[in-house]
């Protein structure tokens, strides 16, 4: 058979394809002459205030057998018992283990969750995260995506009221979205976070809230802020509301490598959820499961969580301030995340342009993320972009000194380009 008729062209999603194109070059993880402000990976080693970062794991015997497809019952129930401790203390509802299912990591945690859901329309914002595209491609048999664009004049933010209507308008069964979003750290929290849920619960919308990156905040000075942030403080019934949460290990407490991701929602969806991991991946780790169930010890998690938004608020002013010095435009940038949302328009070209930007970078041995990638779009089926050629998205997830090192490589090759223009 013809190799080229039996496979398709599979992609690599944007972030990784950054990484691909680095790797060409000679770039290795953790390599320190490499500035990785692309990749959305936070520093794993240790911080200032944190806990002693984890360095060994056990195994059991027992553990050395197939574990149940949804998790085992105390990460279950540790998972159920953090959100109740943070979110939900004095409410009648309290979430329970039938409340959670666990997953290899957030990416298959997702795609069991679009897996589940039936024939239905489905909102999506512009930008977000780049995965959700084949992710939500994978089920357009089942699934009609509908793109909501959000712009640089509203801090691409969608009002609740908007929301509102959006589901109404549109008549959505679901809505997707990253919170903080994944690349704008747009930040949805208080009254308003309340509103959306109040949204789905009167429109009968399921509300999925990828909540990965609700711990890095900062206020409108840029100082570490209050936090996490989860639309789980806002659910009236925990089993009847429709609301899903989507989160683990990965970026909030800086342990990607372990892949434990979850979902807490009504019983009955955690059910379906976990079903179809039956046949996508057949469940997660028990010994990673172990180390897990350690890491979201009450007084642990908070010191860490603590820890992580202090020291990402300097790293963020000082890639705001670095940023701004070379000419590129970070205004619109949000309050949550690790990412600067970046418009290069006022830059030299062909540094205006993010790809062009990426691959000059790339010869300093420094990786971006062109906007591009961040225009979910399954199937390519939208004609028109929603993103302009000169958007970027900077990590600020590595160690300062080397993200400090990164931007002194970005800035020398702007001063370049200014001089260049000059001559």
């Amino acid at each position: 058979m013809n190799r080229s008729t039996a496979f398709r062209d599979v992609p690599f999603m944007g972030v990784i394809w950054v990484v691909d194109e680095a790797m060409k070059l000679g770039f290795r993880n953790l390599d320190p002459d490499w500035c990785n402000l692309g990749q959305g990976m936070p520093e794993i080693g240790p911080l200032k205030g944190a806990p002693d970062r984890l360095n060994a794991i056990n195994v059991a015997v027992g553990d050395l057998a197939y574990g149940p497809v949804g998790g085992i019952d105390a990460l279950r129930e540790r998972v159920a018992d953090h959100y109740n401790r943070l979110f939900r203390q004095g409410k009648a509802s309290q979430y329970t283990k039938a409340n959670v299912g666990i997953a290899a990591g957030g990416r298959l945690m997702l795609s069991r969750f679009v897996a589940a859901l039936g024939e239905h329309r489905l909102g999506h914002v512009v930008p977000d995260y780049t995965a959700y595209e084949d992710l939500l491609d994978y089920h357009r048999h089942r699934i009609t995506p509908v793109a909501i664009e959000t712009k640089p004049d509203t801090n691409f933010h969608i009002p609740a009221d908007r929301f509102d209507a959006i589901v109404r308008d549109e008549k959505l069964n679901s809505f997707l979205i990253s919170n903080p979003c994944n690349p704008t750290g747009n930040l949805i929290e208080g009254d308003e976070l309340a509103k959306y849920v109040q949204v789905a619960r009167e429109r009968d919308c399921w509300l999925c809230l990828d909540e990965f990156y609700s711990h890095f905040i900062v206020d409108e000075d840029g100082n570490p802020g209050a936090g996490p942030v989860s639309g789980a403080a806002y659910v009236d019934d925990v089993n009847r509301d429709p609301v899903v949460i989507i989160d683990g290990l990965t970026k909030n407490y800086r342990y990607p490598g372990l892949r434990v991701g979850w979902i807490v929602g009504p019983t009955d969806v955690i059910e379906q959820v976990t079903r179809t991991a039956s046949a996508i991946d057949g469940g997660p780790p028990v010994p990673m499961q172990r180390a897990a169930y350690d890491l979201l010890e009450p007084r642990r998690a908070d010191q860490e969580t603590n820890a992580v938004r202090a020291a990402f608020a300097d790293k963020r002013r000082l890639m705001v301030n670095e940023l701004t010095k070379m000419g590129v435009n970070v205004q619109n940038s949000g309050r949550g995340t690790f990412y600067l949302w970046a418009d290069l328009k006022d830059l030299p070209p062909p540094l205006s342009n993010s790809d062009e930007f990426f691959r000059k970078a790339l010869t300093r041995k420094v990786m971006t993320v062109p906007g591009r990638f961040f225009d979910v779009n399954p199937g390519r089926v939208r004609a028109a972009e929603m993103i302009g050629e000169t958007w970027t998205r900077f990590s600020f997830g590595p160690p300062i000194d080397n993200v400090r090192l990164g931007l002194d490589r970005l800035r020398s090759i702007c001063d370049q380009a200014q001089l260049a223009k000059a001559s």
